[in-house]
């Protein structure tokens, strides 16, 4: 395993949010970023309610939410493939940090995502 992360390294892991309508965007998403090593894994949690403002109304959806697990190296690479693949016209696409972890879960994200080809 690689060491783990200390601060100031080059690169952060990081958990990203989005939402999907459907079980297959969600799996062709999830798909997508693990086979490119952008993430080390993505979540699939169904029955979420999204309650939104959208076209200037008030709107309520059951959606899926996808977790994916990464690090800052590959933001910018998720967010131009995402968009690409994704259902919506305006995706959700969110970056949260992780503050901490078991180090050897950490060292796996770092491991798995660092085979890109970025």
């Amino acid at each position: 395993m690689t060491e783990n992360f200390q601060p100031g390294a080059k690169a952060q892991a990081l958990v990203a949010f989005s939402t999907v309508n459907n079980h297959e965007s969600a799996q062709k998403i999830a798909h997508e970023l693990i086979q490119q090593h952008l993430a080390a894994c993505v979540n699939i949690v169904p029955g979420v309610e999204s309650i939104y403002f959208w076209d200037n109304d008030v709107c309520e959806d059951n959606e899926l939410l996808l977790i994916i697990k990464t690090t800052t190296a590959n933001i910018e690479k998720i967010k131009e493939i995402l968009p690409q693949i994704h259902p919506y016209k305006v995706p959700e696409l969110v970056f949260l940090p992780v503050v901490n972890g078991l180090s050897d879960y950490l060292n796996w994200i770092f491991e798995v995502t660092e085979k890109n080809d970025g």
